[in-house]
């Protein structure tokens, strides 16, 4: 196993996650930590199984971003994390954390960027009625979703589709796509 150090960060189910562990003996690095916002969220439990070492806090009872990001530095520093892979991770990541992680910040998201930035991308993209869309990975900015592009795939819509049927769809992409890439990314770190 590698000495490179990652952490997800994820609010939700965790797919993506899910995902990324069932591959993570070939990934090139150890994911060493769970960042979850969402008390009670889903993808917390999927972490314990898979024996990943958890932080979940509720942005709420802090004074600022900044407060809570230090925080999160601070637990990834003491596990020597270098990577983070934001999977589902539905908040806006500060400068604090962009100052000490920069261009070792990526995401994935649910659109071919820079068509349909920011939440409910499918919903974006079915509402324009577009005939394609896809999923990007890219590093993340202080914009949002306007970081430098790593990877897309493309994906039709077909006339029948529903929200659901582009999200099923989408999502099988990204649980084949985020892999890859991470495990590209780590033979060139």
């Amino acid at each position: 196993m590698t000495n490179v150090r990652a952490a997800i960060f994820a609010s939700g189910t965790g797919s993506n996650f899910e995902a990324i562990m069932a591959q993570h003996e070939s990934l090139g690095c150890e994911i060493a930590l769970l960042v979850c916002d969402q008390p009670g969220a889903p993808v917390i439990e999927k972490a314990t199984i898979k024996n990943v070492e958890t932080f979940v806090f509720d942005a709420k009872t802090y004074e600022s971003k900044a407060n809570y990001e230090q925080e999160i530095i601070s637990k990834l520093n003491d596990l020597k994390v270098t990577w983070i892979f934001l999977a589902g991770y539905m908040r806006i990541v500060g400068e604090t954390l962009l100052d000490a992680y920069e261009r070792q910040i990526i995401n994935i998201h649910p659109s071919l960027l820079p068509k349909y930035p920011g939440k409910d991308a499918i919903g974006q993209a079915f509402d324009a009625g577009a005939t394609r869309t896809g999923v990007t990975i890219h590093y993340i900015d202080e914009g949002i979703d306007t970081g430098p592009i790593i990877a897309q795939q493309e994906l039709q819509v077909f006339p029948d589709d529903t929200r659901d049927t582009i999200q099923t769809r989408i999502q099988s992409i990204e649980h084949e796509l985020y892999p890859k890439v991470i495990r590209q990314l780590m033979k060139s770190f």
